[in-house]
């Protein structure tokens, strides 16, 4: 988590220096009265960009071998503005995310048991954030808020599995439901944004876990760790 706080500070300095020099479009945000929502805060947009995704917590040590998880993001936006400084903005956001690391896994019983290990987990989520943004720059921001995600499927190694443990089959149950915080940084060049965001999940991933089938390690607390870079366009109301 540390390296990804880094990466979060050294991308909103980035993102300020980039918003010095570069046009940002005829009107500016304090251009338009101040106290009316009449604002360039105002509008909807598509968004999307890249996962650098992991997880963190006291059983992140049992998965061996771990790395980062790799992959995208997309999803539409409204912005409602109150003034030329403050907006709230939700979003939906279809997000691939996942963790990577060693586990033992015993599939069947007696005889007829299988003991395979897993490393790659790709979970596919719905992602709902509801952000307040607030321009500390005419076209740079900051948001932060509240996120509730959705499970909606889950691949171990490239072999979808269902998310729920169904008669004892994999050992451990996934979580379909998850709930975090948000933070990050946006810069606009006229319709563009560019952005960088940092959500941490609070629900833990894996529950119902059977430690005769996992190898007796614990390994249900862990969270979401998940860092974004995007781009999008917007278009004012």
């Amino acid at each position: 988590m540390k390296k990804l706080t880094l990466l979060l500070a050294l991308s909103l300095a980035s993102l300020s220096s980039f918003a010095q020099v570069v046009k940002i479009g005829e009107r500016s945000s304090t251009d338009y009265d101040a106290g009316t929502s009449d604002s360039r805060n105002t509008g909807f947009g598509i968004k999307g960009g890249f996962n650098l995704s992991d997880v963190y917590g006291d059983d992140k040590k049992n998965f061996t071998n771990g790395s980062n998880y790799k992959s995208f993001h997309a999803g539409v936006y409204g912005q409602y503005g109150f003034n030329n400084r403050l907006s709230i903005q939700p979003e939906l956001l279809y997000s691939r995310q996942g963790f990577e690391g060693n586990s033992v896994k015993t599939t069947g019983t007696g005889t007829a048991a299988t003991t395979t290990t897993v490393n790659e987990r790709r979970l596919d989520y719905l992602n709902l954030p509801v952000l307040l943004v607030f321009n500390i720059l005419d076209n740079v921001s900051i948001h932060a808020g509240p996120q509730v995600s959705l499970l909606t499927k889950v691949t171990e190694d490239g072999n979808e599995r269902k998310i729920a443990d169904e008669g004892g089959t994999y050992g451990y149950s996934y979580t379909s439901f998850d709930y975090g915080l948000a933070v990050g940084a946006e810069a606009r060049v006229g319709p563009a944004r560019v952005g960088a965001r940092y959500n941490a999940g609070f629900n833990e991933i894996i529950k119902d876990q059977n430690l005769a089938t996992t190898g007796n390690k614990a390994l249900s607390d862990i969270k979401n760790s998940n860092f974004q870079v995007y781009v999008g366009i917007g278009f004012t109301q």
